[in-house]
């Protein structure tokens, strides 16, 4: 029987904004959504080596003051997937955000944290049923 995969996402903050990514993907999984940065956990890895590496090698920007937030159990029924996604959230440190995995990301930008975006990719829906975006900033 296939196990769950895991997952680590960030909510990045600069100032009173939040960086967000607009999905595209292959799989069907989260198309036209937005996200944040993440991805998989690697083999050995802890979940803030995979943070930073993920934020660089999805938006090019590097991050500090990494503060864990929650995790939430994501089930995808129709592509029959189930990830345990482990979120944090971090402070900007440097760098141009852009979009460096274009097969994955169609857009990438700095939002207002009271203008947040409806459609969200599943995790990010799920985490919101425990806090609001604004919680997460002051948490």
């Amino acid at each position: 029987m296939p196990r769950p995969k895991i997952g680590v996402a960030v909510f990045i903050f600069k100032e009173d904004k939040v960086l967000l990514m607009k999905r595209k993907s292959s799989k069907k999984i989260g198309e036209n959504t937005w996200s944040i940065p993440g991805g998989h956990l690697e083999m050995f890895e802890s979940f803030e080596k995979a943070i930073k590496r993920e934020t660089l090698e999805e938006v090019g920007i590097k991050i500090k003051n990494l503060k864990f937030i929650d995790i939430t159990n994501d089930f995808y029924i129709k592509a029959d997937k189930h990830y345990v996604t482990i979120f944090y959230k971090a402070e900007y440190f440097s760098g141009t955000p852009e979009i460096k995995e274009p097969k994955k990301c169609k857009e990438v930008k700095w939002i207002s944290i009271d203008a947040f975006p409806k459609k969200l990719f599943l995790p990010i829906k799920n985490l919101f049923k425990k806090y609001s975006l604004k919680e997460i900033y002051k948490k």
